[in-house]
């Protein structure tokens, strides 16, 4: 596998990288799998810094067809079933005609949204679609990019969770812009990465969240390519919803902050965070003789076990996502269970580092499977 470099700055352009830290022999794919484990493939993750702005990033990227080689995203769960509505309304709220969405995996949006207006036409532009398409509803299994070609006329993109996975996000945006006519609207929802790191939550960094490209940066790009922001809003620590609107032309940018300082030391933090916590879990696991488990079939439990986290006494990863149970964890030798496993287990212990989905995870186990789980947080 032939990584591609990406020596240069996400956001200025120049090749100035800083080296932070390498993350050795990461797997290269976050889903669940039926495939021999012998087929898997890793690679050390190169985090580097940009000393004019602070944008941390990766070095050298997976390729896409590897990295996204099947839909793994499921949005399970009272987090992402919320946010699934109240993004839909905030799209709603402003009338879109003619929407292109970038990446629309499994067409919830289109499916909310067109139920509510009538009158709205969607093209969900997306390499592992799930979505069959409807009389109102277009599917091109595509990747969207500067060489990306629709006919058809648009008065709206959108997109949920995926400016933060551009390679090149300066082309990302100016591409979007090239579709949309002037006074056009781009609506989209981007994570929280800023506060997710802060609070040393993996899936913040990774091979799909190549780069700590935060709202600072994100505003300064948009208004670069000509976008007016009109309206964000926060969906709780989650993620922050944009309306912007094109204007034609570059827009006055106030001049870049550098947080080199602050964002070189919050992620020399996440490190040391992740280093004593994995050795914490494993003093923790000699110590008890208890039934162990692992929450979450994604980035979460790879982020552990690359640190370092001993696998000998793990029964299994659990996750609440029916499209991973009984598939095996990418990267891994575990395979996915139910949480109800627990169900009848005097002394089970569940280790969950999911993020800000822990909260939901926990109350959903001990109210609903076993009040007597202990979780190692």
């Amino acid at each position: 596998m032939k990584l591609i470099e990406r020596p240069w700055s996400v956001v200025t352009g120049k090749s100035n990288l800083e080296n932070l830290h390498v993350l050795k022999s990461f797997p290269v794919f976050f889903g669940c799998v039926d495939t021999d484990p012998k087929e898997d493939l890793f690679a050390d993750m190169h985090w580097c810094i940009d000393p004019e702005t602070g944008v941390i990033q990766l070095s050298k990227l997976i390729p896409l067809e590897i990295l996204y080689q099947m839909q793994h995203v499921d949005g399970c769960g009272p987090t992402w079933k919320k946010y699934y509505e109240e993004f839909a309304a905030f799209i709603s709220s402003h009338n879109p005609g003619h929407v292109l969405e970038i990446g629309g995996g499994q067409g919830k949006l289109s499916q909310i949204v067109t139920s509510r207006n009538n009158k709205t036409i969607w093209t969900i532009v997306e390499p592992n679609p799930v979505h069959r398409g409807s009389d109102r509803i277009e599917v091109i299994r595509s990747f969207f990019d500067e060489k990306f070609e629709y006919e058809g006329t648009i008065d709206t993109v959108v997109f949920s969770q995926v400016l933060e996975h551009a390679y090149d996000p300066r082309s990302f945006v100016s591409t979007i812009a090239s579709f949309l006519p002037t006074n056009g609207k781009l609506i989209f929802a981007y994570p929280n990465l800023e506060l997710w790191l802060q609070k040393k939550y993996t899936n913040a960094l990774n091979f799909e969240h190549t780069m700590f490209l935060t709202e600072h940066h994100v505003d300064y790009l948009l208004r670069k390519n000509g976008f007016y922001i009109s309206e964000k809003r926060a969906y709780g620590e989650h993620s922050i919803f944009y309306l912007v609107e094109k204007k034609g032309q570059e827009l006055e940018t106030s001049q870049l902050i550098n947080k080199y300082i602050e964002y070189k030391a919050m992620f020399d933090e996440f490190v040391d965070y992740h280093t004593k916590i994995v050795e914490d879990l494993n003093n923790r696991i000699i110590a008890n003789n208890v039934s162990i488990y692992l929450f979450g079939a994604h980035i979460f439990s790879q982020y552990l076990l690359c640190f370092g986290l001993s696998q000998n006494r793990i029964k299994s990863i659990l996750d609440n996502s029916k499209a991973k149970q009984g598939k095996r964890l990418y990267g891994t030798r575990f395979h996915v269970e139910s949480p109800s496993v627990l169900r009848g287990i005097k002394k089970a212990t569940v280790i969950l580092k999911a993020g800000i989905y822990n909260k939901e995870i926990k109350e959903d186990i001990l109210e609903n499977i076993n009040p007597n789980v202990v979780f190692w947080e």
